[in-house]
């Protein structure tokens, strides 16, 4: 069993940071690509960044410049900073990885439980 925790939402004016950060554990091989979606109230969940095992990113136009994916492949752990968060950021962000639990099963995907951003003044 894989499990994601997510941690670092909370409440922050318009112009601020938060730092975002996910660790898998239990049955881990290894892990490929790792990202962050976002669900607002009424809206579709969408990918907001990615990374792969080897470093290469993928960010959404809307946070482009704002927003930097991380991970530490040591700890099985994907970072998202935040930073000149806007009110349109607000949302529940998940966590998702696709992991190899053993050399001998395939790949699946999972999801952490999400962690509340909203961005307010």
């Amino acid at each position: 069993q894989v499990q994601l925790v997510e941690s670092g939402g909370g409440l922050v004016q318009p112009g601020g940071s938060l730092r975002l950060s996910c660790a898998a554990s239990g049955s881990i091989f290894s892990i490929n690509a790792m990202g962050w979606y976002r669900q607002a109230p009424g809206k579709q969940r969408e990918l907001v960044a990615s990374i792969t095992s080897g470093g290469s990113t993928n960010y959404a136009d809307s946070v482009k410049g704002r927003f930097t994916i991380a991970r530490d492949n040591a700890k099985n752990t994907v970072y998202l900073q935040m930073n000149s968060l806007k009110p349109e950021d607000t949302a529940v962000y998940y966590c998702n990885a696709d992991v190899r639990p053993s050399l001998y099963l395939r790949n699946r995907e999972v999801w952490g439980q999400g962690t509340l951003v909203t961005v307010s003044s």
